[in-house]
């Protein structure tokens, strides 16, 4: 799947709104690719202008070979997609009804892939539940119940939005690792949007990161995090007061304060510049430490601090 030069505004003038910036990116068939940004980044009009349901201003958008808005019969029979706050299934039918239904609409004879449909209700625990109306499940299993209908039919390209939205920890671990194997053994391409930064760093070979309607970082989780040299320091000191940690926040973009019984425990992410002007700050506000701890930056470091940049630099 490839994207080059995707736009899209909403209005006109000076009161236009910019929600996509020109936006161009490959996605390799077996393989899934995160995509990441905060509220207002642009991720669902960019996803939406992929699957059709926006008509971008400009650009282009291939899968597998087909043009979307000049084939899209042809591009769009290889595509699914399950969408947060959307209704994936439909809650008077079974879950293996679900599963049927949505073979058959995707050109695919049920029948033909009973097989996959018995082992993606296996592998997601719902074999238990494959006779039950979708209404009678909990808010996890009816999610569950929405990714296997996705993948019912044999898309090569799937669009999971919020895949592990009110799923407890076993449930999205399943989910992510039956994502990994039908991504491994079956070439699927997933393109994955969520909060989850857990999930996202685990199952994901590559990140893209929108912020203002651009993308910002495009590389994997591992190089992304060797090249933000970023440093997460823990300092606990009982001379950490208020007025302290209110200079801290004033100086630093991502500062954490737990307080104590007696004074703070701060968490600061920043730079190797950073460090120094930390220590200089302690030194002259007079803080004693008590204890000092490194912690190895996050995907959710990397990704505050490469959005704040962005939002800083426009």
């Amino acid at each position: 799947m490839s994207v080059t030069g995707l736009a899209k505004r909403f209005g006109d003038g000076t009161d236009a709104i910019v929600a996509v910036d020109d936006v161009s990116f490959e996605v390799e068939p077996g393989s899934i690719v995160g995509l990441l940004g905060p509220n207002g980044a642009g991720k669902t009009t960019l996803i939406k202008s992929i699957l059709g349901m926006v008509l971008p201003d400009d650009g282009t958008v291939e899968i597998c070979g087909f043009d979307v808005y000049e084939r899209p019969r042809e591009a769009y029979a290889h595509v699914d997609a399950m969408l947060e706050g959307a209704r994936n299934d439909y809650w008077r039918l079974t879950v293996r009804e679900n599963l049927r239904y949505f073979a058959t609409i995707s050109g695919v004879d049920p029948n033909s892939v009973r097989e996959r449909h018995d082992r993606l209700l296996e592998q997601l625990g719902l074999a238990e539940k494959a006779d039950v109306p979708v209404r009678d499940l909990s808010r996890g299993m009816k999610q569950k119940v929405s990714l296997a209908s996705v993948l019912a039919g044999g898309a090569d390209v799937v669009f999971l939005d919020e895949p592990t939205l009110g799923l407890d920890i076993e449930s999205s671990r399943t989910l992510q690792t039956e994502l990994r194997r039908l991504v491994e053994h079956e070439a699927l391409t997933v393109i994955l949007s969520s909060h989850d930064m857990d999930v996202v760093e685990t199952v994901c070979d590559r990140v893209l990161i929108m912020s203002e309607g651009r993308i910002v970082a495009d590389d994997t989780v591992d190089s992304l995090l060797s090249a933000a040299g970023l440093h997460c320091i823990q300092i606990t000191s009982t001379d950490i007061d208020a007025e302290v940690v209110s200079t801290f926040r004033s100086r630093f973009e991502t500062v954490t304060a737990d307080a104590r019984d007696r004074g703070y425990r701060l968490e600061v992410t920043t730079d190797s510049d950073g460090l120094y002007e930390l220590m200089d700050l302690l030194r002259a506000s007079d803080v004693t430490l008590d204890h000092v701890r490194t912690i190895e930056p996050d995907l959710e470091d990397v990704f505050v601090e490469l959005t704040t940049i962005d939002r800083r630099d426009r």
